[in-house]
């Protein structure tokens, strides 16, 4: 029987708990997670800010995780499908914020979407935190 890999993808700023969560429900579902994490660019052109970490940091912080077997930079989002194919992905794992909107690569991998740890974005912290200085 051959390994089964899971492949996710996100931003991975200011790591909280939803993150490692949402890491650990993936890995569970085969032999070998590989992450991609997006870049600072991407994030610019997809949120309209840079993340408070670095790229080559989040990349750090991901790759440090047990559950993580491989870590690459996402560059575009379009290119999910190449990324899928290049790490011989079994299973696609994304946020259920994402439901739906990944199903054009089934025919590839499984797509499977996870509910997100309620009460808990990356977003919200750093609107927190700036608002604590006002």
């Amino acid at each position: 029987m051959s390994e089964r890999t899971v492949i996710t993808f996100g931003t991975f700023d200011v790591f909280h708990v939803g993150h490692i969560r949402v890491l650990q429900r993936a890995a569970a579902l085969g032999d070998r997670l590989v992450v991609g994490v997006s870049a600072d660019a991407l994030n610019i052109s997809k949120k309209g800010r840079a993340p408070v970490y670095s790229q080559d940091e989040r990349m750090e912080i991901v790759a440090s995780l047990k559950v993580v077997d491989e870590v690459f930079v996402e560059e575009s989002l379009e290119r999910k499908r190449d990324y899928i194919v290049e790490h011989g992905a079994d299973v696609l794992v994304m946020g259920d914020d994402w439901a739906g909107k990944f199903d054009w690569v089934d025919d590839v991998c499984e797509v499977v979407y996870l509910p997100r740890t309620p009460s808990v974005s990356t977003t919200g912290l750093i609107e927190h935190i700036a608002s604590l200085s006002t």
